[in-house]
């Protein structure tokens, strides 16, 4: 039997994989994308969860990379308003550290550069008498107030995953790349189902790396290239811990070393505090918070919070690797966050694309670069360029700034709802909502209940439609639910699911194994 030809195929299904199998497939081309775990089950849903320009990379003359990234804030939250929305940061000002002209300065250009239009610009506080002032210590009496962006990070590579399907992408989860041989016209893959080892193999006129941790690995073992040595692994822990103030504000915290750590509401009764810039060297799928990244970051929230943040205190913690392109910086925390994107092979071979480092906020301009790169092999690859830019993605589709108008809307049709129930059901699947709650009238209607949020009508949703095929994906990935689950409810939703033995074919119904 011939195996079947695809344009393109891509290995990995983070952020990055995810993005590009939409804009390609969007353009008609034929998209196959492999991921041996979960979709973003591993960089992709480590992040702080922020779209932002970042503004400390203003200090490492960034410039092209803030201002990219501070002109996709807007874009992003307009085709995926119900999981991207805005927040404001309170930035306090630190005798002995940035001096306040500099911190004006920096956010004179965060407001200017990247063309903001809808996000409100920079305010002046008096800490002191200021509400956003009250959680904290008497650190200055001064503080500035500006915006960047909210996101989910899992259900952003989920939807470009689905959106990628929608458009006659092939994305197969728990299904490993062995080996990827250059042929005289193109590209012949093995792969491996990770669950019952069936061996598959695809052919495709061009192979792109989105392998992100592993993309040296990939490039070593299933390709047989010299692996160039050009991703540098840097671990980011974040802790969570039961809620420290009642505004809705963020906090960015500078402390003595130059790092920042953000402080930001979480889930509504929790606050998250992250992140850490450490070396890694260790095998990406084993990452694990250390209990040294746990106290600095308890002890730098507690130096500006007039609590005590104790390690004892932290409910939950969550660690990735992030494979950043290796510029040869000293430390961690000035190694460039931009993408870098190399072609390899002559203009008579089947095109290898390698997609090393970038950040969350510009996976989309990602995404058109490198289907421009290989429009230099394809030319008829380059028609229709810039069309994510304007379509919203599943659940996305009203107006950036109105989920409170889709979350009473939901109410009114489901009186049974709650107002926070419903919000957190609009803010992970927008207007796709309604197809989780259907006809139900009562939330017995929702059937078995794993834990305080979550239900076995979301569950069966999200391993019909979103992939879903084991109990982290569901409580730790598409929802936070595990937080607050208890470890016999955890237990339950994982009998569930393996008394099912589920297999996903998502849009296309459940496959029983």
């Amino acid at each position: 039997m011939t195996a079947p030809l695809y344009d393109i195929a891509i290995i990995g299904g983070g952020i990055n994989g995810a993005g590009i199998a939409r804009d390609a497939a969007g353009r008609g081309l034929k998209v196959f994308l492999c991921e041996k775990s979960d979709l973003g089950s591993a960089t992709s849903s480590a992040s702080t969860k922020l779209i932002h320009g970042g503004l400390r990379y203003l200090e490492h003359y960034e410039f092209r990379l803030v201002r990219h990234a501070l002109a996709e804030r807007e874009v992003l939250w307009g085709i995926a308003p119900h999981i991207i929305w805005p927040l404001r940061f309170v930035l306090p000002h630190r005798k002995g550290l940035r001096p306040a002209w500099l911190l004006r300065l920096g956010l004179f250009l965060y407001d200017h550069i990247g063309g903001r239009r809808k996000l409100p610009g920079t305010k002046t506080l008096r800490l002191n008498r200021h509400e956003a002032g009250e959680p904290l210590r008497d650190v200055s009496s001064i503080g500035f107030e500006y915006s960047d962006c909210w996101v989910q990070d899992n259900r952003l590579v989920v939807l470009n995953a689905r959106d990628a399907e929608a458009h006659g992408a092939d994305i197969r989860t728990r299904t490993r790349c062995t080996r990827a041989v250059r042929e005289a016209d193109g590209w012949r893959l093995s792969l491996e189902d990770c669950y019952s080892g069936t061996v598959d193999t695809i052919r495709a006129k061009a192979l792109i790396n989105a392998a992100g941790p592993w993309a040296d690995r990939v490039l070593a073992t299933a390709i047989g290239r010299n692996a160039p040595g050009s991703v540098r692994l840097v671990q980011g822990s974040h802790i969570v811990v039961p809620k420290l103030y009642d505004h809705d504000r963020c906090y960015i915290f500078q402390n003595p070393d130059g790092r920042i750590v953000f402080a930001i509401p979480y889930e509504d009764d929790f606050t998250l505090i992250g992140t850490t810039d450490v070396d890694y060297t260790g095998d990406p799928a084993a990452v694990a918070i250390t209990q040294k990244e746990i106290d600095y970051l308890c002890g730098a929230a507690a130096s500006y919070f007039n609590r005590t943040i104790a390690p004892g205190d932290v409910v939950w913690t969550y660690s990735g690797v992030r494979p950043l392109y290796d510029d040869g910086k000293a430390n961690a925390q000035e190694t460039t966050r931009d993408y870098v994107l190399t072609l390899d092979g002559d203009g008579n071979q089947p095109p290898l694309l390698n997609i090393f480092g970038g950040k969350i906020t510009t996976y989309r301009c990602l995404g058109e670069d490198a289907l421009s790169r290989l429009a230099e092999r394809f030319p008829e690859w380059s028609s229709g360029r810039g069309w994510t830019k304007d379509r919203s993605l599943p659940g996305g589709d009203f107006p950036a700034g109105e989920a409170g108008r889709v979350v009473a809307g939901l109410q009114r049709d489901y009186p049974f709802l709650t107002e926070k129930a419903a919000r957190r059901l609009v803010r992970h699947y927008g207007t796709e909502a309604r197809r989780i709650l259907g006809a139900a009238r009562t939330p017995s209607d929702l059937g078995t209940a794993f834990g305080p949020e979550l239900t076995e009508a979301e569950c069966r949703y999200l391993i019909d439609y979103e992939y879903a095929r084991e109990a982290a994906d569901i409580a730790f990935r598409r929802t936070k639910a595990g937080i607050r689950m208890s470890p016999e409810e955890l237990d339950a939703l994982d009998r569930w699911m393996s008394a099912a033995r589920i297999r996903t074919s998502p849009l296309k119904g459940v496959v029983n194994g």
